[in-house]
């Protein structure tokens, strides 16, 4: 057994789970404060991860990235703003079918790469990308016949929860067995539990936010990291507080946070053109699930300059 390092990096990046242990304490045993739950998570982190695209693509180090790829950075998203403006008002069912899977498929995504980032064994790195694929597929088939085609019901609600745990312990007993306990089998956990939520929750808000929060908390403390080294490398002085930089990375994801948590809220009404602006903050989800495929695609030389090492330095301390 090697040795788990209990630090920062640890409780937000490689074993988050106190977010949604927390998230679903309050939620089953303070019922009446859902909505709250709701508003303050999406508000603090929900929100701020999808706000955190925006500083850490306009980086002044990005500035030639764009601008060679002005097709994959530029015009490709307003091609999905507008493909996102006439999906919701005209297949409306549809295309929230396809955000949902977009946004499992993104998760998922995250899960492995971190796993990636820490794992040095192949054979170790491929069991967690085929297992977490595996699982959260299993996960997003549990979601579509519970919220979109509900014909799982209270009836074999519970013969579901059985199988499902079964078959993840299974999994993670053989992870053990395999290649030992580590930080590495924790990180894999992370990525297989995130979407578990979906296989007992009544909302299925919930079952986007609750588990997702250790995503959220993987984003954030990754894109502060990275925009505060790659500050530091220009020089700047870091004798201050807070730098230009990280100033601008903070007021730009709490702005966004503050303006797209409003917009969420309007959801919740019956004027349709209130109801509709919910469009709005989906839009931003959906730039940030494409966005981020290209500015963390490490096959591109700029991002692993300019991101890429930066996160091996932070990882290595």
């Amino acid at each position: 057994m090697r040795a788990i390092k209990l630090d920062l990096q640890f409780f937000l990046v490689k074993f988050p789970i106190i977010f949604p242990l927390v998230y679903g304490f309050i939620l089953y045993n303070f019922p009446q404060f859902e909505t709250e739950l709701i508003i303050i998570t999406i508000l603090l982190l929900a929100e701020t991860h999808f706000g955190a695209t925006w500083p850490f693509l306009v980086d002044k180090v990005n500035y030639p990235f764009i601008k060679s790829n002005r097709v994959s950075l530029v015009t490709l998203p307003v091609v999905i703003i507008i493909l996102s403006l006439l999906g919701f008002f005209l297949i409306k069912e549809l295309f929230l079918l396809i955000f949902f899977a977009a946004n499992m498929y993104h998760v998922t995504r995250q899960s492995f790469g971190v796993g990636k980032l820490y794992c040095n064994d192949d054979k170790e790195k491929r069991y967690q990308e085929l297992l977490i694929y595996v699982i959260n597929l299993i996960f997003f088939i549990v979601g579509f016949f519970r919220f979109y085609f509900p014909i799982i019901n209270e009836t074999n609600f519970i013969y579901l929860n059985i199988s499902v745990i079964f078959l993840l312990l299974s999994f993670f007993v053989y992870y053990i067995v395999k290649f030992g306990f580590s930080e590495n089998f924790l990180i894999f956990v992370t990525g297989c539990l995130i979407f578990y939520p979906i296989c007992f929750v009544e909302n299925p808000v919930h079952a986007i936010v609750m588990g997702v929060t250790m995503h959220y908390t993987q984003y954030l403390y990754f894109t502060y990291n990275v925009c505060k080294m790659r500050n530091a490398n220009n020089q700047v002085s870091e004798k201050v507080f807070f730098s230009k930089k990280i100033y601008n990375y903070l007021a730009i994801i709490i702005f966004y946070s503050i303006i797209m948590s409003v917009l969420s809220l309007f959801g919740k009404y019956d004027e349709a053109y209130l109801k509709n602006l919910i469009i709005i903050p989906i839009i931003g989800q959906m730039l940030h699930f494409y966005l981020d495929s290209q500015l963390w695609k490490f096959s591109e030389k700029h991002n692993r300059d300019n991101t890429l090492m930066y996160l091996k330095k932070l990882i290595l301390g």
